[in-house]
């Protein structure tokens, strides 16, 4: 039996409560399918780490975090720690030091969930989004000079790499390829002269490997018309770091909320641990209230099994999380019921067991 071991931190607000649900279905799901089971360790990183000894994880976390197969991330971000902080300390620091340079954003409406958008249903929003995850606009380039002076000066550097931009983009196309559907380009060639000229032309260089792939490129903000008015234009999406958050709070919006956005940050040659993670954030002002939803845990959790290669379970726990949304009757208030974070849990591991007695799991 396969052991995997995974790096847990539950980080802050209601990170603690939605991963302890994640844990649970994940433990569940293994024990049905009998072919692995997984070892958690619990990391005590995050804000409240902060206030107590000024530094948002150890000295030494990022040689413990080496040794696991897979870091399993609740949320950072609490009142009284600057953003800035808790991002670039933690999140973005692993992110950077086990070149997780793939993030992996589904755009995905399953039966039953809310969608803002007349006409949204399953068939019309399935995106898949591809975002650069080390670079761009966090590359964290800049100066800030004569601070406080009346001749203040700020710059924000993006840092666009030929190594970057290509591995990203050849990335998104093998995806394309091997799922058969169709690749966008999303960048802002006509305003960021030098940075998205480069990736327009980048990106045309790698399509002339991919001919069998069709291929699109969209302004950014054209884009972000075009995901509300026309969504089923998008299947696989690449995309620079900035342009990915933003858009994928977007998607998450169309795709029922964020309660269900689920992220995961892949290292492709797996010579570092990959991070799975909900993109919710920590949502201080519920924290503790046992109402945050925990479906976007159980689907990051998914996307951890499918990068495992049990594809079989990934789908079975997002299967799940559709019944239970048609179900409707054990859903957390953002999504209209009122049910707790952990009797969603309860549910999603109850109907994962029942799945696994009406049809073959493997």
């Amino acid at each position: 039996m396969k052991t995997f071991k995974i790096a847990v931190i539950p980080g802050d607000g209601i990170g603690p409560e939605v991963i302890a649900e994640g844990i649970k279905v994940m433990e569940k799901a293994a024990e049905l399918d009998g072919r692995m089971q997984f070892e958690f360790t619990h990391f005590p990183w995050g804000c409240e780490h902060y206030l107590k000894y000024g530094k948002m994880m150890a000295d030494d976390g990022i040689e413990q975090l080496k040794t696991f197969d897979a870091i399993y991330l609740g949320a950072v971000g609490y009142p009284g720690v600057p953003d800035h902080i808790s991002l670039w300390d933690l999140l973005l620091r692993i992110r950077k030091e086990f070149d997780q340079y793939v993030n992996i954003r589904p755009i995905k409406l399953l039966n039953g969930a809310p969608c803002p958008i007349e006409g949204g249903n399953k068939e019309t929003i399935d995106m898949m989004f591809i975002r650069e995850n080390s670079e761009g606009e966090y590359a964290g380039a800049g100066d800030w000079l004569f601070k406080g002076k009346p001749e203040e000066v700020v710059l924000q550097t993006g840092v666009f790499s030929r190594k970057g931009t290509e591995r990203i983009i050849r990335y998104a196309f093998e995806e394309a390829a091997k799922t058969g559907r169709t690749l966008t380009s999303i960048s802002k060639a006509n305003a960021l002269n030098y940075s998205m000229v480069f990736w327009d032309e980048v990106f045309e260089e790698v399509s002339n490997e991919y001919p069998d792939v069709k291929t699109a490129s969209y302004l950014v903000d054209a884009a972000a018309m075009l995901m509300v008015k026309d969504p089923a234009r998008f299947e696989v999406v690449v995309t620079s770091n900035l342009f990915g958050d933003i858009l994928t709070d977007l998607g998450a919006a169309l795709a029922g909320g964020m309660g269900l956005a689920a992220g995961a940050n892949i290292n492709p040659k797996r010579e570092w641990p990959s991070m799975f993670e909900p993109i919710h954030g920590s949502a201080p002002d519920i924290a503790g209230r046992k109402m945050a939803n925990p479906l976007a845990a159980v689907w990051s959790a998914s996307q951890m099994f499918d990068f495992f290669g049990y594809k079989n379970i990934g789908s079975l726990l997002l299967g799940a999380i559709e019944r239970l949304m048609e179900e409707r009757t054990v859903i957390t208030p953002d999504l209209g019921g009122t049910a707790s974070t952990s009797e969603v849990g309860d549910r999603i591991v109850e109907i994962i067991s029942q799945e696994k007695k009406v049809s073959s799991f493997r």
